[in-house]
């Protein structure tokens, strides 16, 4: 079965024209040798991809992400490599069939027929959620595709509303697709109940010490488990609408949801005739699939296979990695290589908030005579499980449940000698730190994209493979350069311990330094301010400077407003007194955004988006007034552009006689808490989203922080104020909160992960306080909450420690901080209006407090004002264009300076 075809050793010769490869399918395993191919040059050659989705290839490892968020882009790599002249991509392309003897295949796209001629043909076609054989099981649905997820989500969505009620799912399948399927519906606010009929849940992966602590620690996540027991039934009502799933032993699950996830099966019809047999001169495999030999050609001359689909020593698995690895084979060998499969791996890592668990190579133990290194406490659903030889020096294999934190560092072992005792890498058993391990060059670190340890070195010394030979020095870049943690993203831990370590061997210290100031980090600042209750940047200076010429100095653009932001977290102090003004960015020292054109804007607070007709009209009145540019910014607020300096206090004094405060949409702080109207007026709201929001936007108001952060509240499920694009996100549920942290918008997007569900009011509050309070005392400078929680080590799992279980014992404190800081508000304008000293920081010119700036000029569009541009500016208009209108103050003075050019 394993023997080389003589086509995959032959280097093809030139043809006149190019080479044509058509690969039928278009999953990750087609995304991958197209990729391949496109690295290795397509002068020869013209790639054909027909896919039966009408989307891009797409990430199916993180296909979870998509039932609890249906905009996330999973869209693999980049999309311009389908731009390449010699590469075709035809989406909505069923292939029908397929002709060896002529080299052709046939496709079906809206009815059409259509056929491709090929000289070697890829078939990526993957696999299909198996599907049950009991009765009711048309009623059931799988979690195989991005469309099955969408489903899934406006499914939960839409019962919610019709029944009333948290929707009860059940989900067939106790593995891992099963589980994050479960976690995924809890997650959209349903009940969910795991059915496995194997005496513990991940069965496959787990023995049976592992998958009792799993069951624990799921069970502690809200999510049930029927286990032990086969489903015999879906049972439906008189209307079709499911009820349940009846047990061989007569018990019901009680469901209005059911998912199925049972496994796959090989899509291999394309090598079966229409009685189910192998045809075409294709071998299949006992259990499916069309078998391969190590070079992944089929037994079908100028045919190759890849992915799930391909079956070898009998297999045929739906993993990320050797999919890859063969994608990358049929490259090579159609580049006249002679790369060979070495395998399946068989690791895996189960991606559920809070729950850590990882398998990897013999993790039953089955090699003859091999060692069993064990550490288990049921109580805290910890199993740790290393497996070796008989004489407990090479790594076998492993289970890791409860705390994984060995598994990576552990599993490029594998096969290989431990450095020390096995007993020595189970962390929890209490031993202290695991002995370093000095990964030889050819372990494989990021086994997703096969990428060695020697490669990740050869890109930190600067090797030449990437842009340029400079070395790689941060984790983004080396990403870039190696695919390394690209996919599942487990190996970034040790990824980026190699990096820092290589970078050390050169001499290459990765500094941490705030500035060349300040050695210490913001976040090692910020403990030193605290505990020494300094109050002043002379003083932090003098006691911290990095050294005799940077204490003597009087700080940078970098130190000078991390500091002022640090004094302000931690007293809530007029931010402009006592000498903080002078750190202040432009806009902090104005107490508004600075605009293009020297203007400024004015942005009142307006919590939760809920403003009275009395305050509109007195904005209005304001920009009317003023001549102001209005905007309703994304936030429910309203923003007016175009004040002067000097103008501000007389807006504000408007402003705040009429009861509004600073939005302080100009400082690193709380700038709005989004809502929903929310139960008081939505027939689908379960809760009162736009109090809550009130409450919260009123309780975190000028709370200063090392970047902006934003919050949202939505009423329900349906999300309509969108809190999970926000760093912390509120959704009700029936039964109380559920509460999102780390999402943003921005250059680089992220959606907020739960940290807790069905909360309390009091119990919500208390978690966001800790939540904010942790972030602005631990994150680095101008850090937004989504990058910090990623580099935290241990992620969102330590954040989750932290604030809901207080593994670090300051819960108490920090929420005592947040009290401080509630207590100690008042707003920056009204503190600036109520003091003339203030007042005379806001004159355009400090020698002439009377003088107007001229040269801030504007045009007419669209019923109110723009800044002038410069060609605009430079001359008198003689085109008929829009008329030009100077500076301008409020119109009782209209007449005396407003004029036009």
């Amino acid at each position: 079965m394993n023997q080389p075809h003589p086509q995959e050793t032959t280097t093809p010769p030139a043809a006149a024209g190019p080479r044509k490869v058509v690969v039928a399918g278009g999953g990750p395993a087609a995304h991958r040798f197209v990729e391949a191919m496109h690295s290795r040059g397509l002068d020869n050659w013209h790639i054909t991809v027909l896919t039966e989705e009408i989307h891009h290839p797409y990430d199916r490892v993180a296909l979870s992400q998509a039932l609890t968020d249906v905009d996330v882009d999973l869209t693999l790599g980049d999309l311009s490599m389908w731009e390449h002249p010699s590469i075709t991509l035809v989406r909505g392309a069923e292939v029908a069939g397929i002709d060896p003897a002529n080299g052709t295949v046939l496709t079906m796209n809206d009815g059409a027929v259509s056929h491709y001629p090929y000289d070697e043909l890829v078939l990526a076609t993957g696999s299909d959620a198996t599907r049950l054989s009991i009765p009711g099981a048309e009623h059931t649905h799988v979690y195989r595709t991005l469309e099955d997820v969408w489903t899934l989500n406006q499914q939960v969505a839409a019962l919610t509303g019709k029944l009333g009620r948290t929707v009860k799912t059940a989900v067939i399948g106790g593995g891992l697709l099963g589980l994050e399927a479960a976690a995924g519906l809890i997650k959209l606010g349903a009940e969910s109940v795991v059915i496995n009929g194997g005496n513990w849940l991940m069965n496959a992966q787990l023995d049976e010490g592992a998958g009792q602590a799993l069951g624990r620690l799921v069970a502690a996540k809200g999510m049930a488990a029927a286990i032990g027991v086969y489903p015999a039934a879906v049972q439906t009502d008189d209307a079709g609408q499911v009820t349940g799933v009846l047990m061989a032993d007569d018990s019901v699950v009680a469901a209005d949801l059911v998912v199925v996830s049972v496994g796959v099966r090989p899509r291999d019809e394309l090598a079966r005739d229409g009685d189910g047999v192998a045809c075409h001169g294709f071998e299949l495999g006992a259990r499916g699939g069309l078998v391969i030999t190590d070079g992944c050609a089929t037994t079908v001359p100028g045919v190759w296979a890849i992915g799930e689909v391909a079956s070898f020593d009998g297999m045929c698995l739906g993993l990320v990695a050797p999919a890859n690895t063969m994608a990358e084979i049929v490259a090579d060998r159609l580049h006249g290589g002679n790369a060979t499969f070495p395998g399946f791996d068989t690791a895996t890592k189960l991606k559920l908030s809070g729950v850590d668990v990882a398998s990897f190579g013999d993790a039953f133990a089955r090699t003859e005579d091999s060692l069993e290194v064990v550490y288990a406490d049921p109580a805290r659903g910890v199993y740790q499980k290393i497996v070796t030889s008989p004489d407990a020096k090479t790594l076998l294999g492993g289970i890791f449940v409860g705390d994984a934190s060995p598994y990576t560092s552990l599993r490029p072992l594998l096969g290989r000698e431990l450095p020390a005792g096995p007993g020595a890498f189970l962390s929890a058993a209490g031993g202290g730190d695991a002995p370093a391990v000095e990964l030889p060059d050819d372990a494989i670190l990021c086994s997703c994209n096969n990428v060695s340890a020697g490669s990740i070195r050869d890109a930190v010394n600067g090797c030449g493979s990437c842009d340029g030979a400079a070395p790689v020095q941060d984790l983004p870049g080396l990403k870039a350069c190696t695919r390394a943690g690209t996919q599942c993203g487990s190996c970034v831990p040790l990824l980026k311990k190699l990096m820092e370590a290589e970078l050390a061997k050169s001499g290459i210290t990765v500094s941490k330094a705030l500035c060349e100031h300040f050695d210490m980090s913001r976040p090692e600042l910020f403990e030193a301010v605290r505990a020494l209750e300094l109050s002043s940047f002379p003083d932090i200076l003098a006691r911290f400077g990095a050294d005799e010429t940077a204490r003597a100095g009087r700080g940078c653009d970098i130190c000078k407003p991390t500091v002022a932001n640090i004094l302000a977290s931690q007293n809530s102090a007029y931010v402009l007194d006592e000498g903080r003004g002078t750190l202040q960015d432009t806009n902090d020292r104005a107490l508004a955004n600075m605009q293009k054109d020297g203007t400024y804007s004015v942005v009142p607070r307006i919590p939760g988006g809920e403003i009275t007709p009395d305050k509109l009209a007195v904005i209005a009145k304001v920009a009317q007034d003023y001549g102001l540019y209005t905007k309703i910014t994304g936030g429910q607020r309203i923003d007016l552009f175009g004040a002067r300096l000097e103008q501000l206090p007389e807006i504000w004094k408007i402003l705040v006689d009429a009861g509004m405060e600073s939005g302080q949409a100009y400082g690193k702080s709380l700038r709005t808490v989004k809502s929903c109207v929310g139960s008081s007026w939505c027939r689908y709201g379960v809760q009162d989203s736009v109090a809550m929001a009130i409450k919260l936007e009123l309780r975190y108001r000028g709370l200063r922080s090392p970047h902006k952060f934003k919050l949202g509240v939505s009423g329900c499920a349906r999300e309509c104020a969108e809190a999970r694009g926000k760093d912390v996100g509120v959704i009700a549920t029936a039964d109380g909160w559920n509460v999102y942290v780390g999402g943003n918008g921005g250059a680089t997007p992220a959606h907020a992960q739960l940290l807790a569900k069905d909360l309390d009011d009091a119990t919500l509050i208390s978690y966001i306080d800790r939540y904010l309070m942790y972030y602005i005392r631990t994150a680095d400078r101008l850090q937004r909450t989504a990058r910090w929680q990623e580099e935290l080590d241990g992620g969102l799992s330590h954040v989750v420690d932290v604030v809901v279980n207080d593994s670090l014992g300051i819960a108490a404190e920090l929420e005592a901080a947040m009290n401080a800081h509630v207590g100690n508000y008042e707003d920056e304008w009204a503190a600036t209006l109520a003091d003339p000293e203030r007042l005379r920081r806001f004159r355009s010119f400090v020698n002439a407090p009377d003088t107007v700036d001229d040269s801030i000029v504007f045009v007419p569009e669209r019923g109110q004002i723009r800044p002038a541009t410069e060609l605009e500016k430079s001359g008198p208009d003689t085109s008929g264009g829009p008329v030009l209108i100077a500076t301008h103050i409020p119109v009782r003075g209209a007449d005396a300076h407003n004029k036009q050019r």
